[in-house]
């Protein structure tokens, strides 16, 4: 079974109507991204940086994915699907994915500030100060935030190299390391960047440029790709 693999990026989860940083200028109630979203905005002022969250996972409880979504869960009916995502929602799943790595984290889990293994699942949009884990430390968005390691990103490289057809949607291929991704991928197999802003990425070949949003461009690539077999 030939393997697809799938970096997604910020423009998947806007055309389902989840604001997006670059939408607001870069700032979240003239906020900066790294006063709310770094390991030294936690240390100073860990409330706002729990209600930054909050809203955003308030607003992904409220959301369903799209078409785009959608027409890549319906690939794993005829190729291994493997999907390495930008995005901290849970909508990739929610359509059907079976294989979603999450290199900046998961918007719907929080974890313990002493023991990074001890992770939880929220049922609920509101993470507050006081909500602690088993050992009595206070929880912490599972959020990689600017100036942190990406844990998976060794994971994502492995799996990069290992695709068949390797395609971009939804990202501006500007945000590192993901967008470094594209240069591990074996240079003769087909790829395909989705963007209304996708551009010919220099010295990637088989690239085939689609500037469209994913929830117009995928439903038809897909289909496309289900007849070739």
């Amino acid at each position: 079974m030939k393997r697809i693999v799938i970096l997604s990026g910020a423009g998947m989860s806007a055309e389902s109507g989840i604001s997006t940083f670059r939408d607001s200028n870069g700032l979240w109630q003239n906020h900066r991204i790294e006063e709310v979203a770094s390991p030294e905005a936690w240390q100073k002022n860990p409330a706002m940086v729990l209600e930054f969250y909050n809203q955003r996972r308030k607003q992904l409880f409220e959301v369903e994915p799209n078409e785009g979504h959608k027409a890549l869960a319906k690939l794993e009916s005829a190729y291994h699907v493997q999907i390495i995502t930008q995005n901290v929602d849970d909508l990739h799943e929610r359509a059907g994915s079976t294989q979603v790595i999450h290199l900046h984290g998961e918007l719907k889990k929080a974890r313990s500030t002493v023991d990074p293994n001890l992770i939880y699942t929220l049922n609920h949009w509101e993470l507050k100060l006081g909500d602690t884990c088993e050992k009595g430390s206070q929880l912490r968005p599972h959020i990689v935030w600017f100036g942190e390691a990406v844990p998976f990103m060794d994971k994502a490289v492995s799996i990069a190299k290992t695709a068949d057809i390797f395609m971009v949607v939804g990202t501006s291929m500007v945000v590192y390391p993901a967008a470094g991704l594209i240069h591990y991928v074996p240079r003769n197999i087909p790829k395909y960047y989705i963007d209304p802003k996708a551009f010919h990425v220099h010295g990637i070949e088989n690239m085939q440029v689609i500037q469209q949003k994913a929830g117009n461009a995928l439903p038809k690539l897909v289909n496309d790709l289900l007849k070739d077999l």
